[in-house]
């Protein structure tokens, strides 16, 4: 009979950053060693597999712009350090891509684990692509999840770091697709007040009570 596979729930939006101390590409790491910048924590399947490949690589197309931004990028499988060591060396000499973020070697599977990054239904063993968003103060701003067969947009992962940073910057809140230079959207009044002094006001920037467009401070 099989055993049941042990799997943490994920830390939810708002909620601290589980704890750890791991060994990675770049040495042993800790969560307290990005406090005061941004993370995006993201775990893949398995080195040397042609999905995590292409990710990886993408991952290091952005990271940059990330860093412009104060925001690090930790990756995470449950390989051994030698073969993340290997596959890194592997993908530069093929394709000509340097990773220069740290991969973790979560050969236990306790930090995938603790972030709920395990979906048994897919794989007892692996992780699945499961990306975190974590701000400077180590709280948990934003999650996906996406299965192994489908690699992530990771333009979109900059989207929301921007759209997440430009929030807590100004107080407003982004509207569907946003891009940074594009206008914002107000808070939504919250009394009755404020509501007929929205709709009294009217015009391009204001199609309702409720709907207030404004220009990025």
């Amino acid at each position: 009979m099989t055993e049941p596979v042990t799997v943490a729930c994920p830390p939810r939006i708002g909620e601290q950053a589980p704890d750890f101390e791991v060994e990675t590409t770049h040495g042993i790491l800790r969560l307290e060693d990005f406090r005061g910048s941004w993370l995006v924590l993201f775990s893949h399947p398995a080195d040397f597999t042609p999905v995590c490949a292409s990710e990886l690589m993408a991952f290091a197309g952005i990271a940059d712009a990330l860093r412009g931004l104060h925001c690090e990028l930790l990756g995470l499988s449950v390989d051994s350090i030698f073969s993340h060591i290997a596959w890194l060396r592997a993908l530069e000499e093929t394709f000509g891509v340097a990773i220069d973020f740290p991969l973790v070697a979560d050969t236990a599977g306790d930090m995938a684990r603790s972030y709920g990054m395990l979906m048994p239904a897919e794989s007892r063993t692996e992780p699945s692509r499961v990306t975190f968003v974590i701000d400077d103060r180590q709280i948990v701003r934003a999650s996906m999840a996406y299965p192994m067969t489908t690699g992530r947009n990771v333009g979109e992962i900059l989207r929301l770091v921007q759209a997440l940073m430009t929030t807590d910057a100004h107080g407003v809140a982004t509207p569907a697709g946003w891009k940074p230079g594009e206008a914002v959207l107000a808070p939504p009044p919250r009394t009755q007040a404020m509501a007929a002094e929205w709709a009294k006001a009217g015009g391009a920037a204001c199609a309702d009570w409720y709907y207030w467009k404004k220009e990025t401070p």
